[in-house]
């Protein structure tokens, strides 16, 4: 279990636990354009969806989910947090997703997607699944990202650094374009290992920054405390 300020996280049945990544991603992605529709692509343990139901006001909260263990786990989040008359959890593929709610349009889409494009094992079958992108390519996210965001939408992702060009060429294909990059380091020597991006339809100026997470081991940076300071009980 996890205790965040205003919500409680259980994830015993999920494969993927609540990680920097997703705090990252809750707490940095933009809400300027007042969303009133919000979805997470493969949501895990809710953690990103429950985040931003704390940040904003918007009225409809989905989150997507295609391991049973992680959706029921999901869907209890959501209904013990104090926001569960807006969330709502479906439990399948992106694929799945897109057949049953075709007219649909959201105006954030967020996703913490899997990243591992080469084969690993880990042991574990639904870790593996979770952390492999076989089960949520870049390609269908940024497709289904480019036929479900809404006119003035954002799309916030956050992704191995090593694959911004590639995301940022597929957005493009889709008509989608970065507005809003920030370069995560773990610490001040180590390399950028993340990038957090946000896309909207328009082909506006871009705005790059960066982050670093810890000084030393659990010795936080003031900015990430900062970002992330309406969430953790404590981060010294």
């Amino acid at each position: 279990m996890f205790q965040f300020k205003q919500f409680t996280i259980k994830q015993d049945r999920c494969a993927m636990k609540v990680g920097t990544d997703g705090v990252l991603l809750g707490a940095w992605t933009p809400l300027d354009h007042h969303p009133f529709s919000i979805l997470d692509i493969g949501t895990g343990t809710g953690l990103i969806a429950l985040m931003l139901a704390q940040r904003c006001a918007a009225e409809q909260i989905d989150a997507l989910e295609i391991d049973p263990d992680a959706f029921e786990q999901a869907v209890e989040n959501f209904e013990n947090s104090p926001w569960n008359d807006r969330l709502f959890c479906f439990h399948g593929s992106l694929d799945d997703f897109m057949e049953e709610l075709q007219e649909e349009e959201y105006d954030l889409i967020v996703s913490n997607p899997p990243f591992y494009a080469e084969i690993v094992s880990s042991g574990s079958e639904n870790r593996d699944r979770a952390r492999q992108n076989q089960s949520l390519p870049f390609e269908d996210l940024m497709e289904a990202a480019g036929i479900l965001l809404s006119e003035t939408g954002v799309l916030a992702l956050i992704i191995p650094s090593k694959e911004e060009e590639r995301v940022i060429d597929l957005a493009r294909e889709n008509k989608l374009y970065p507005f809003k990059i920030t370069h995560v380091q773990g610490t001040p020597k180590s390399p950028v290992k993340r990038s957090l991006l946000a896309f909207s339809r328009e082909n506006s100026s871009l705005n790059t920054d960066s982050i670093v997470i810890e000084l030393e081991r659990h010795h936080y940076t003031d900015a990430y405390r900062r970002l992330t300071e309406d969430f953790y009980l404590d981060k010294k």
